[in-house]
């Protein structure tokens, strides 16, 4: 984990969602090069290097989990799995990233065909394509920052629970420093004598 506090966590977030606009606003200039496809193969490209960027801001690289004791990684594949990614603490590849871009078809496409519109084509494919990039790459920093802080919360609790002691409770019964010659007998109250009238006739 490269934070250490929930604080710490959420500038690692702010950084990462700037980082998400930054490349979101290069995949949408990406439509300005007039080959078929051209920016198709640049948001792969931006998306290779983005996703493994924000994982490894995280703390959740792949090579940075395999650095984690056998135990805690079991816990953040368990929250990874839990989340329903996969691409946290993974290799990611050409052929993860096309299916990514796959289910956000319907945007993509658009994007190639507002190309060729007259006037606002471009504009309109520039602006499709900043916002599939910035959806998948914030989807990806909200992930991530999700799985961050349940490891952090859980292990705050475990520190909690380590260094929690039982009071230490007076060995001596109360008030017996006020008997003379501290007798533990005496500090034991003396049941009271049966009533004369109470007790059976033989």
């Amino acid at each position: 984990m490269t934070a250490r506090t929930i604080e710490e966590l959420e500038q690692i977030r702010k950084e990462c969602r700037s980082m998400v606009t930054k490349r979101a606003t290069a995949s949408g200039g990406a439509v300005l090069v007039p080959v078929p496809g051209a920016d198709v193969l640049a948001d792969v490209g931006i998306l290779m290097q983005l996703l493994p960027a924000i994982n490894g801001k995280f703390g959740l690289s792949e090579k940075q989990l395999n650095g984690l004791d056998a135990e805690t990684k079991s816990m953040v594949y368990g929250f990874i799995t839990s989340i329903g990614s996969k691409l946290i603490g993974r290799i990611i590849t050409r052929e993860v990233i096309v299916q990514i871009l796959q289910k956000m078809g319907v945007r993509i496409a658009a994007k190639q065909v507002s190309k060729f519109v007259p006037l606002l084509g471009q504009g309109l494919a520039a602006a499709i394509g900043f916002t599939a990039m910035r959806t998948i790459g914030n989807r990806h920093v909200e992930q991530c920052y999700e799985v961050a802080k349940r490891l952090l919360e859980q292990q705050a609790s475990a520190d909690i629970a380590r260094n929690w002691t039982v009071p230490q409770q007076p060995l001596d019964p109360a008030g017996i420093e006020l008997l003379p010659g501290r007798n533990l007998e005496a500090a034991i109250p003396l049941l009271p004598a049966p009533d004369k009238d109470q007790v059976p006739k033989s």
